[in-house]
């Protein structure tokens, strides 16, 4: 058998087995990125930013949807199901190239924007009763052990602070059961000041972002072999060869 023949339909083969595994993977990243996003759905107004994280789920169904008619085509070498494969593989290839392109452009200062807009509005509304309080609360107090937007000194100016006697929630105190700590800015060393809440959830979603990329990059990769792989049963099936050649022969 030809070897470039056998190369490539054990290219496509495999391409097409591993479409479900690569359809899981891809759903769980995007579901990762959505449910990293909606864990501070507060302090995110931006809804764009979860752009990339929706193309990723819909090439996971794609994927899903197509991988039996890329082994049945690569098996029987049809020309029509090749034909259909190559176009399944280049328009998700383009969404992958799509879905990076938009991560890179959320990765740096659209993330940053964002988050130091919303988190200004949701700490100046900090009252330590409502929603907004709570999700503050918790994420300085549990999800990202900090304390104010850019550090403790950023509670200064807010309306709890003027009303508290220049104090800061107590879930910026390094211990919220001691009662020695009472919030007061003028004894930081009471007080988690070693980073800010938006520096530490940008490098949070930054990350996330990262990771997500280099997940879509190294399929895309595979998706780039596997249109080559067509691109060469086809041609040489109308060149050099006629009718139907197993894989194995």
């Amino acid at each position: 058998m030809d070897c470039g023949i056998f190369t490539s339909k054990t290219v496509l083969l495999f391409l097409s087995l591993v479409f479900w595994a690569a359809g899981a993977a891809l759903a769980y990243v995007g579901a990762y990125v959505i449910r990293s996003y909606d864990n501070f759905d507060n302090f995110i107004q931006d809804r764009y930013t979860l752009i990339p994280a929706a193309i990723i789920i819909g090439i996971s169904v794609v994927m899903f949807i197509f991988g039996l008619v890329g082994c049945c085509a690569t098996i029987r070498e049809s020309k029509v199901g090749l034909g259909f494969f190559f176009v399944i593989i280049m328009l998700i290839f383009v969404a992958e190239v799509a879905a990076l392109v938009f991560g890179f452009i959320y990765q740096g200062k659209q993330i940053k924007g964002d988050l130091e807009r919303s988190m200004n509005e949701v700490f100046s509304k900090y009252d330590g009763q409502d929603t907004e309080t709570k999700a503050v609360d918790y994420l300085q107090n549990q999800q990202l052990q900090c304390c104010g937007v850019w550090n403790h000194t950023s509670w200064a100016n807010t309306t709890w602070s003027t009303s508290h006697n220049g104090t800061a929630p107590l879930s910026c105190c390094k211990n919220t059961s001691s009662a020695v700590c009472t919030g007061r800015l003028d004894q930081p060393e009471l007080l988690k000041t070693e980073q800010g809440c938006e520096a530490k959830l940008e490098n949070l979603l930054q990350g996330v972002l990262v990771y997500a990329m280099l997940v879509i990059l190294g399929f895309a990769i595979i998706k780039l072999f596997g249109m080559l792989s067509v691109c060469v049963i086809t041609c040489k099936n109308g060149t050099r060869r006629s009718g139907y050649q197993p894989l194995y022969a």
